[in-house]
């Protein structure tokens, strides 16, 4: 992360697969700290963790995107650069049905 961007990770929110002494270790060595999430001690029908519904929702939007599907391209950098089309696309696709929405059903008001 830090050789593409120039920034670092400090905090990974995890789940319970990386509990122990060996995944702390190592996200140390690279001085990132480990957020465990964890489900509540009486769990009954579906319970939502906290914060894994924003990544869950990232790659429900990047799997709308065929090119994504497959690993097709050669370099890491193509790689990123159709996530960053990706990921734009949908933003630009969100600011465009909050500008053209009627102010009639942005506002609830009823004008007749």
């Amino acid at each position: 992360m830090r050789a593409a961007t120039g920034q670092a990770v400090s905090l990974a929110y995890v789940d319970q697969g990386y509990t122990g002494d060996q995944p702390a270790a190592a996200a140390a060595a690279h001085g990132i700290w480990l957020e465990m999430v964890k489900l509540p001690e009486a769990k009954k029908g579906f319970v939502l963790l906290p914060r894994r519904w924003v990544v869950e929702r990232g790659f429900g939007w990047l799997a709308q995107f065929r090119r994504l599907a497959r690993d097709y391209e050669r370099t890491a950098e193509v790689l990123a650069g159709w996530h960053w089309v990706a990921f734009s696309s949908q933003m630009l696709i969100r600011v465009m049905e909050l500008t053209t929405t009627p102010v009639t059903q942005v506002h609830n008001l009823d004008w007749r």
